[in-house]
């Protein structure tokens, strides 16, 4: 079993008559890079100010490699915290805001030298040592952070929307970067943010939070290709879903019926016989054919298949997005990758009619409420959940 370095056991915080976060039980394994993923007002922040101390519980415990740090302040928690304003001291240079903390603790000063190099080696600013945080970029700044944060070898590093400053080219290089960093380290990282993107480019696992619960915890690929819930897979992406309800099973798959009366396939062990679900298939996972005058929309081999009408078509260089109308009314977006070489391609015109086909193990299927389908849907992150 993996090692656990930070166990959430029922933890709730009230700030008077408003529950931020509300029950929550998490365990983090050690040396992973985890996300707390949400929109604004889900109880990340929360959630993270508590594990480092800077906020009390309400109720619950909190646990760091088997120690209960419940009651304990900051200063007494093996962990640092990187923040979105960086926090560095003006007045020092980079050399002197990364030995901050070691001067602190009185290391003997060859030790200092020793450390401060390999982490300005670590986080690529060598030559950097005598430059004011003025003097650097966003970038480079919110590198001395996790320098000064990470040099004093905390178990646990906390991470609230670091990036959040960075403009988007340097954003998405910084999240390289960190994932590189934490490899090397192998330090717990708990990174919070609002952004999918981030969330899904760095993270071992992900929580995805609402309303100061967990929606669903799991792998990003986990997570994207099989949301449990309505949130989650418009919050991951975009999702285009469809009201159906279960037929039955052959061949490893199970057979819905979409309100049109056509029928589509999914995974195996999906629904039951009085389940009324949504299915779910996201924009890239749809084909584009065009239809002849009279052609019926018949399903390829094992695909499923669908008609509609264009009614939109945007170019937007990698691939082209198209808006598509069901017979049923239903509007669907889907991503056509453009392949050609030369160009654009061919793009389909508004009113064309057209064939969506998709492989069934591309189907995920949720509640017709929008929460967890029932009996057989999802036992294993529904079992993620509860731990």
């Amino acid at each position: 079993m993996p090692e656990v370095d930070v166990r959430l056991d029922g933890v709730t915080k009230r700030f008077g008559e408003v529950t931020a976060v509300d029950d929550l039980s998490l365990d983090i394994e050690r040396g992973s890079f985890f996300a707390l993923l949400g929109p604004s007002g889900c109880g990340k922040t929360t959630t993270l100010r508590m594990i480092g101390g800077f906020e009390a519980a309400t109720q619950g415990s909190i646990w760091l490699r088997g120690l209960d740090v419940t009651d304990l302040p900051p200063f007494k928690r093996d962990v640092n915290t990187v923040f979105q304003n960086y926090a560095l001291f003006p007045h020092l240079d980079v050399y002197e805001n990364i030995a901050f903390g070691l001067r602190r603790r009185k290391v003997a000063e060859g030790e200092v030298r020793h450390q401060v190099a390999f982490m300005l080696k670590l986080v690529d600013l060598p030559g950097y040592e005598k430059r004011r945080p003025s003097q650097l970029s966003g970038g480079q700044q919110q590198r001395v952070a996790l320098a000064r944060a990470l040099v004093n070898n905390p178990q646990v590093l906390l991470l609230d929307e670091p990036l959040g400053a960075l403009d988007l080219k340097l954003r998405r290089q910084m999240q390289v970067e960190l994932k590189r960093i934490q490899s090397e380290i192998g330090i717990t990282f708990i990174f919070v943010t609002h952004d999918q993107d981030e969330a899904m480019t760095m993270a071992d696992r992900i929580a995805v939070m609402r309303a100061g619960r967990i929606e669903q915890l799991g792998a990003p690929e986990e997570l994207y290709e099989r949301p449990a819930t309505e949130f989650v897979a418009g919050f991951l992406g975009v999702s285009n879903l469809l009201d159906a309800e279960f037929v039955g099973r052959s061949g490893g798959l199970t057979d819905l019926r979409l309100v049109d009366g056509s029928i589509v396939r999914a995974p195996a062990g999906t629904g039951d016989d009085s389940t009324k679900v949504r299915i779910g298939i996201r924009p890239e996972k749809l084909s584009v054919q065009t239809l002849a005058d009279g052609e019926v929309a018949a399903a390829g081999g094992e695909a499923n298949a669908i008609e509609g009408t264009v009614l939109d078509a945007s170019y937007i260089g990698v691939s082209t997005q198209y808006l598509v109308e069901t017979a049923d009314g239903h509007r669907l977006i889907v991503y056509a990758q453009n392949l050609e070489t030369s160009g654009a391609g061919e793009v389909l015109a508004d009113g064309q009619r057209v064939r969506l086909t998709w492989k069934p193990q591309h189907t995920f299927v949720i509640g017709r409420d929008g929460g967890p389908a029932s009996t057989g849907v999802r036992e294993q992150e529904e079992r993620e959940i509860d731990a």
